[in-house]
Protein backbone atom coordinates (compact mmCIF):
# COMPACT_ATOMS: atom_id res chain seq x y z
CA UNK A 1 0.00 0.00 0.00
CA UNK A 2 0.91 3.78 -0.29
CA UNK A 3 1.49 4.23 3.59
CA UNK A 4 4.03 0.74 3.56
CA UNK A 5 5.85 2.58 0.71
CA UNK A 6 6.04 5.63 2.57
CA UNK A 7 7.37 4.11 5.59
CA UNK A 8 9.64 1.76 3.88
CA UNK A 9 11.07 4.54 2.21
CA UNK A 10 11.41 6.74 5.59
CA UNK A 11 13.44 3.71 6.87
CA UNK A 12 15.67 3.15 4.03
CA UNK A 13 16.51 6.79 4.00
CA UNK A 14 17.31 6.93 7.98
CA UNK A 15 19.75 3.98 7.29
CA UNK A 16 21.16 5.55 4.30
CA UNK A 17 21.65 8.12 6.26
CA UNK A 18 23.24 6.71 9.22
CA UNK A 19 25.63 5.00 6.91
CA UNK A 20 26.91 8.07 5.42
CA UNK A 21 27.58 9.51 8.91
CA UNK A 22 29.08 6.34 9.98
CA UNK A 23 31.69 6.67 6.97
CA UNK A 24 31.87 10.54 7.64
CA UNK A 25 33.27 9.77 11.18
CA UNK A 26 35.79 7.37 9.97
CA UNK A 27 36.74 9.51 6.83
CA UNK A 28 35.68 7.26 4.37
CA UNK A 29 34.69 9.62 1.99
CA UNK A 30 34.67 7.61 -0.99
CA UNK A 31 32.27 5.33 0.72
CA UNK A 32 30.32 8.31 1.78
CA UNK A 33 30.28 9.71 -1.38
CA UNK A 34 28.74 6.13 -2.69
CA UNK A 35 25.89 5.99 -0.43
CA UNK A 36 24.88 10.08 -0.78
CA UNK A 37 25.21 9.17 -4.69
CA UNK A 38 22.51 5.94 -3.68
CA UNK A 39 20.36 8.22 -1.03
CA UNK A 40 19.97 11.23 -3.71
CA UNK A 41 18.66 8.68 -6.51
CA UNK A 42 16.82 6.96 -4.14
CA UNK A 43 14.74 10.40 -3.19
CA UNK A 44 14.20 10.92 -7.07
CA UNK A 45 12.37 7.83 -7.02
CA UNK A 46 10.44 8.09 -4.39
CA UNK A 47 6.80 7.76 -5.95
CA UNK A 48 5.29 9.58 -2.52
CA UNK A 49 2.75 12.19 -3.75
CA UNK A 50 4.83 14.69 -1.49
CA UNK A 51 7.16 17.01 -3.28
CA UNK A 52 10.78 16.58 -2.52
CA UNK A 53 12.51 19.01 -3.22
CA UNK A 54 16.72 18.94 -2.96
CA UNK A 55 17.07 18.72 0.73
CA UNK A 56 19.89 20.53 2.33
CA UNK A 57 20.95 17.21 3.69
CA UNK A 58 22.60 17.08 0.47
CA UNK A 59 23.90 20.23 0.38
CA UNK A 60 26.07 19.46 3.75
CA UNK A 61 26.84 16.46 3.22
CA UNK A 62 27.81 16.62 -0.21
CA UNK A 63 29.93 20.36 0.65
CA UNK A 64 31.69 18.21 3.52
CA UNK A 65 32.50 14.87 1.21
CA UNK A 66 33.52 16.50 -1.46
CA UNK A 67 36.25 19.10 0.73
CA UNK A 68 37.55 15.92 1.88
CA UNK A 69 37.58 13.62 -0.81
CA UNK A 70 41.66 12.84 -2.32
CA UNK A 71 40.15 12.48 -5.99
CA UNK A 72 37.29 15.74 -5.57
CA UNK A 73 38.31 18.80 -7.42
CA UNK A 74 37.77 22.42 -7.41
CA UNK A 75 35.88 22.06 -10.92
CA UNK A 76 33.57 19.31 -9.46
CA UNK A 77 32.85 21.43 -6.54
CA UNK A 78 31.69 24.27 -8.42
CA UNK A 79 29.31 22.20 -10.41
CA UNK A 80 27.60 20.26 -7.90
CA UNK A 81 27.11 24.26 -5.90
CA UNK A 82 25.48 25.16 -8.94
CA UNK A 83 23.28 22.90 -8.93
CA UNK A 84 22.70 23.33 -5.27
CA UNK A 85 21.97 26.82 -5.35
CA UNK A 86 19.38 26.46 -8.98
CA UNK A 87 17.79 23.62 -7.12
CA UNK A 88 17.31 25.03 -3.67
CA UNK A 89 16.45 28.51 -4.25
CA UNK A 90 15.51 29.58 -0.98
CA UNK A 91 19.04 28.63 0.19
CA UNK A 92 20.82 30.20 -2.36
CA UNK A 93 21.85 33.16 -0.75
CA UNK A 94 23.61 30.44 2.61
CA UNK A 95 25.34 28.13 -0.53
CA UNK A 96 26.68 31.02 -2.50
CA UNK A 97 28.13 32.28 0.62
CA UNK A 98 29.62 28.48 1.34
CA UNK A 99 30.95 28.46 -2.19
CA UNK A 100 32.95 31.85 -1.62
CA UNK A 101 34.77 30.07 1.52
CA UNK A 102 35.65 27.07 -0.38
CA UNK A 103 36.93 29.40 -3.28
CA UNK A 104 38.76 31.28 -0.91
CA UNK A 105 40.55 28.85 1.03
CA UNK A 106 42.15 27.15 -2.72
CA UNK A 107 43.53 31.16 -3.29
CA UNK A 108 40.67 32.04 -5.69
CA UNK A 109 40.21 35.41 -4.40
CA UNK A 110 39.16 37.42 -7.71
CA UNK A 111 36.15 34.32 -7.68
CA UNK A 112 35.28 34.57 -4.80
CA UNK A 113 34.55 37.82 -4.99
CA UNK A 114 32.84 37.65 -8.21
CA UNK A 115 30.59 35.14 -6.45
CA UNK A 116 29.33 37.26 -4.02
CA UNK A 117 28.82 39.83 -6.04
CA UNK A 118 26.12 37.78 -8.26
CA UNK A 119 24.74 36.78 -4.96
CA UNK A 120 24.13 40.43 -3.88
CA UNK A 121 22.58 40.95 -6.72
CA UNK A 122 20.27 37.85 -6.06
CA UNK A 123 16.12 38.09 -5.43
CA UNK A 124 13.73 35.37 -4.84
CA UNK A 125 10.38 36.41 -4.25
CA UNK A 126 9.09 39.40 -2.42
CA UNK A 127 12.72 40.12 0.03
CA UNK A 128 12.51 39.06 3.80
CA UNK A 129 13.70 39.83 7.21
CA UNK A 130 15.88 36.09 6.47
CA UNK A 131 16.88 37.30 2.95
CA UNK A 132 17.97 40.93 3.99
CA UNK A 133 19.92 39.05 6.57
CA UNK A 134 21.94 36.66 4.63
CA UNK A 135 22.61 39.62 2.24
CA UNK A 136 23.74 42.13 4.51
CA UNK A 137 25.85 39.15 5.54
CA UNK A 138 27.28 38.81 2.02
CA UNK A 139 27.97 42.55 1.46
CA UNK A 140 29.73 42.01 5.30
CA UNK A 141 32.38 39.63 3.25
CA UNK A 142 32.43 41.69 0.38
CA UNK A 143 33.78 44.22 2.35
CA UNK A 144 36.08 42.09 3.91
CA UNK A 145 37.83 40.84 0.62
CA UNK A 146 37.71 45.04 -0.20
CA UNK A 147 39.47 45.92 2.92
CA UNK A 148 42.22 43.04 1.58
CA UNK A 149 42.53 44.62 -1.70
CA UNK A 150 42.66 48.19 0.39
CA UNK A 151 45.42 46.82 2.31
CA UNK A 152 47.64 45.07 -0.73
CA UNK A 153 47.52 48.48 -1.89
CA UNK A 154 48.05 50.12 1.21
CA UNK A 155 51.62 47.87 1.80
CA UNK A 156 52.65 48.53 -2.25
CA UNK A 157 52.48 52.46 -1.05
CA UNK A 158 54.42 51.96 2.10
CA UNK A 159 57.21 49.98 0.50
CA UNK A 160 57.40 52.85 -2.17
CA UNK A 161 57.85 55.02 0.66
CA UNK A 162 58.24 58.47 -0.80
CA UNK A 163 57.67 57.75 -4.29
CA UNK A 164 54.61 55.24 -3.37
CA UNK A 165 52.96 58.59 -2.02
CA UNK A 166 53.20 60.16 -5.36
CA UNK A 167 51.71 57.49 -7.25
CA UNK A 168 48.04 58.82 -7.98
CA UNK A 169 46.83 55.49 -9.61
CA UNK A 170 47.97 53.20 -6.72
CA UNK A 171 46.13 55.89 -4.08
CA UNK A 172 43.04 56.18 -6.42
CA UNK A 173 42.70 52.68 -6.31
CA UNK A 174 43.26 52.00 -3.09
CA UNK A 175 40.60 54.93 -1.80
CA UNK A 176 38.35 53.33 -4.10
CA UNK A 177 38.68 49.95 -2.45
CA UNK A 178 38.25 51.98 1.28
CA UNK A 179 35.04 53.49 0.10
CA UNK A 180 33.56 50.01 -0.87
CA UNK A 181 35.00 48.45 2.47
CA UNK A 182 33.83 50.88 4.77
CA UNK A 183 30.20 51.12 3.67
CA UNK A 184 29.69 47.45 4.01
CA UNK A 185 31.69 47.13 6.88
CA UNK A 186 29.84 49.93 8.76
CA UNK A 187 26.57 48.66 7.97
CA UNK A 188 27.50 45.07 9.41
CA UNK A 189 28.46 46.21 12.75
CA UNK A 190 25.12 47.93 13.36
CA UNK A 191 23.67 44.43 13.91
CA UNK A 192 24.06 43.05 17.29
CA UNK A 193 26.01 40.34 16.99
CA UNK A 194 29.89 39.28 17.38
CA UNK A 195 31.61 40.71 14.47
CA UNK A 196 35.12 41.18 15.71
CA UNK A 197 37.20 40.87 12.44
CA UNK A 198 34.81 43.07 10.73
CA UNK A 199 35.06 45.73 13.68
CA UNK A 200 39.04 45.30 13.83
CA UNK A 201 39.11 45.68 9.82
CA UNK A 202 37.03 48.83 9.95
CA UNK A 203 39.20 50.30 12.84
CA UNK A 204 41.85 49.98 10.98
CA UNK A 205 40.28 51.82 7.80
CA UNK A 206 39.45 54.57 9.80
CA UNK A 207 42.86 54.94 11.88
CA UNK A 208 44.73 55.07 8.64
CA UNK A 209 43.07 57.81 7.94
CA UNK A 210 42.69 59.65 10.95
CA UNK A 211 39.31 59.40 11.69
CA UNK A 212 40.46 58.41 15.52
CA UNK A 213 37.00 59.40 16.87
CA UNK A 214 34.75 57.38 14.97
CA UNK A 215 37.23 54.62 15.85
CA UNK A 216 36.61 55.08 19.27
CA UNK A 217 33.00 55.31 19.20
CA UNK A 218 32.89 51.94 17.01
CA UNK A 219 34.88 50.45 19.47
CA UNK A 220 33.07 51.60 22.29
CA UNK A 221 29.83 50.86 20.75
CA UNK A 222 30.52 47.34 19.98
CA UNK A 223 32.14 46.93 23.60
CA UNK A 224 29.43 48.50 26.24
CA UNK A 225 25.82 48.44 23.96
CA UNK A 226 24.01 45.99 25.76
CA UNK A 227 22.17 45.08 23.00
CA UNK A 228 25.50 43.01 21.96
CA UNK A 229 26.32 39.76 23.48
CA UNK A 230 28.98 40.20 26.02
CA UNK A 231 32.55 39.93 24.12
CA UNK A 232 35.66 40.05 25.97
CA UNK A 233 37.55 40.48 22.60
CA UNK A 234 35.48 43.83 22.15
CA UNK A 235 36.95 45.26 25.45
CA UNK A 236 40.65 43.95 24.17
CA UNK A 237 40.34 46.03 21.24
CA UNK A 238 39.09 48.93 22.71
CA UNK A 239 41.65 48.53 25.63
CA UNK A 240 44.52 48.46 22.89
CA UNK A 241 43.64 51.29 20.74
CA UNK A 242 43.23 53.32 24.35
CA UNK A 243 46.58 52.34 24.61
CA UNK A 244 47.75 53.57 21.13
CA UNK A 245 46.52 56.64 21.66
CA UNK A 246 48.21 57.32 25.10
CA UNK A 247 44.83 57.34 27.25
CA UNK A 248 45.60 57.63 30.46
CA UNK A 249 45.95 55.11 33.27
CA UNK A 250 42.88 55.58 34.82
CA UNK A 251 40.43 55.09 31.56
CA UNK A 252 42.65 51.78 30.73
CA UNK A 253 42.29 50.56 34.34
CA UNK A 254 38.68 50.97 33.97
CA UNK A 255 38.77 49.66 30.16
CA UNK A 256 40.73 46.10 32.15
CA UNK A 257 38.30 45.93 34.81
CA UNK A 258 35.65 45.04 32.74
CA UNK A 259 37.38 42.56 31.31
CA UNK A 260 38.91 41.21 34.24
CA UNK A 261 35.09 40.58 35.09
CA UNK A 262 34.05 38.85 32.08
CA UNK A 263 37.17 37.07 32.21
CA UNK A 264 39.94 36.82 35.00
CA UNK A 265 42.34 34.41 33.28
CA UNK A 266 42.84 36.89 30.38
CA UNK A 267 46.64 36.95 29.27
CA UNK A 268 46.27 41.41 30.01
CA UNK A 269 45.48 40.62 33.63
CA UNK A 270 48.81 40.71 33.96
CA UNK A 271 48.99 44.35 32.85
CA UNK A 272 46.05 45.30 35.01
CA UNK A 273 47.89 43.68 37.85
CA UNK A 274 51.26 45.95 37.55
CA UNK A 275 49.00 49.31 36.61
CA UNK A 276 46.61 48.55 39.70
CA UNK A 277 50.13 48.26 41.51
CA UNK A 278 51.67 51.02 40.45
CA UNK A 279 48.42 53.07 41.09
CA UNK A 280 48.38 52.31 44.67
CA UNK A 281 51.96 53.48 45.46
Amino acid sequence: SSHERKLNFGKSKEMCLNFIQDAMLQKQWKRAAEFLTFYAEALEKDFSREYMGPSEIIWRIGTEILCHHSHSSMKEFNSFIEQMKTLGVKRYLKVSLEHSFRLLCNGLIHEAYQNLSLAENWRFGEQNALQDKEIKLIQAYKGLLDYYSWSKQKNILLERGQDGLEDLSVEQEMHSYFRKAAVNLKEIIKTPGVWDIFVKCYVDLLEFYGDDEEARQVLSEYAYNSKFPANPNAHVYLYQFLKRHGESKKSLISGLKVLHDLVPSHELMIEFNTMLQKSSK
